[in-house]
Parts: structure tokens; sequence; C-alpha cells
């Protein structure tokens, strides 16, 4: 059964995109083809949660949302993205 993904930053198109490509290309090399995935700003992340399995967020969400949400900020930065990627791998395989 195919995972969603959804990518949020402040505007929904900047860094989001970038995390987007670095999440789907790792979640390939794995071998996870089966991902559908969006991106939103942090401003429309309720409306756009519902179908979610996981959220990867490059900016603070202040609100409290079902979907577990992994800080992707170290996709941007560098420092610590093995270990935010493998969390997200963890998180939508059920580990």
């Amino acid at each position: 059964m195919a995972k969603n993904l959804l990518f949020v930053c402040a505007t929904g198109i900047a860094t989001s995109t970038a995390v987007t490509e670095k999440v789907m290309e790792f979640l390939n090399e794995k071998g996870m083809n089966d991902v559908n995935y969006s991106q939103t700003n942090v401003a429309s992340v309720q409306q756009n949660s519902d179908d979610a399995d996981l959220i990867v967020s490059t900016t603070k969400i202040p609100y409290e949302l079902e979907t577990p949400v992994i800080n992707g900020l170290a996709l941007i930065t560098g420092v610590g993205e093995e270990k935010v990627l493998n969390a997200i791998y963890a998180q939508l395989k059920g580990e």
C-alpha cells in the first residue's frame, strides 16, 4: 500500500522542494517506490495533512497534529542528514 508524505516549509515551495528531492531519491535507493508526496506551506498544513502518513517539515509547525512530524532541516544544512533520512525510512516502514 502506498505511503503518503507531506513536505512542509514556510512557503511550500523552496526548501520543501529541495527536501522532497533528497528524500524521494533516498527512498528510491532503498527500494521504497510506492510513496506519494505533496508539498504545502506551514499555514496550510492542517488542511492538507489528513491523508499524510508522515510530515517532513523544515519549519516549526505551530499546531498539534495526528500525523507524525519529522524535522527535515538537517536535509538543508547537511548536519545529521543521514539520521533524518533513516528516521523517515523507518517511520514509513513502520519500524
